[in-house]
């Protein structure tokens, strides 16, 4: 296991007030600004199914905002860290992604609130987004587990997941409950650190 002992010298401790910033090719993301809500308020504003499964309220430039500041707010508090997508195949911000529920001591956190524009869906630009942002989170900080999690009834969502390497756990009955009053049940899905390390990584690299 000499890779794991070479990963552990290497990592470094997380902070989220440090930029970090991740790209490739394909794709950058950098933290979210709340000036970005410029950025995002075509989508908020014209492509309301993009949050028919989301947790929170979006839609339009109000709730949009609010939407930003709650995260910002997250990340100050060190429990969030938000990004905006840039795609540079087409020179347009795609959406926005984060991590989330940050436990530095369990070396765990969520990955998700992820959203494009209906124009980048199915261009391959999640792959690249994922492979930046588990890379990250596994290879730089060393978390051990990066958990997803999404509405039972989201099959788009649940199949993107599964192919990039997430193993399903899963399902909490009606655990949360949804803007318009739903109480949906939650898929719970995870990726741990070696599998990432073992095939995963190479697997997720072939497919961007």
């Amino acid at each position: 296991m000499r890779w794991v002992n070479n990963l552990l010298k290497r990592t470094m401790i997380f902070n989220a007030s440090e930029i970090y910033q991740l790209d490739n090719e394909r794709v950058l993301l950098r933290p979210l600004r709340k000036e970005d809500n410029l950025h995002l308020e075509p989508f908020a504003e014209n492509e309301p199914e993009l949050f028919k499964y989301s947790l929170s309220q979006v839609i339009g430039k109000e709730n949009l905002q609010n939407y930003i500041a709650l995260t910002l707010k997250a990340r100050e508090n060190g429990i969030e860290y938000p990004f905006i997508v840039f795609d540079k195949a087409t020179g347009k911000y795609a959406g926005t992604t984060r991590f989330y529920d940050i436990q530095l001591q369990n070396k765990s956190l969520q990955l998700g609130y992820t959203w494009y524009g209906k124009e980048f869906h199915g261009s391959g630009l999640n792959k690249n987004c994922k492979f930046l942002l588990l890379e990250f989170a596994f290879e730089t900080i060393g978390m051990e587990r990066v958990e997803f999690r999404a509405n039972n009834l989201n099959k788009p969502s649940i199949a993107a997941m599964i192919s990039i390497g997430c193993t399903a756990e899963g399902v909490l009955r009606k655990n949360v409950t949804e803007p318009n009053g739903f109480r949906r049940d939650t898929i719970v899905l995870s990726i741990l650190q070696e599998d990432w390390l073992a095939g995963i990584k190479e697997q997720l690299r072939a497919k961007m």
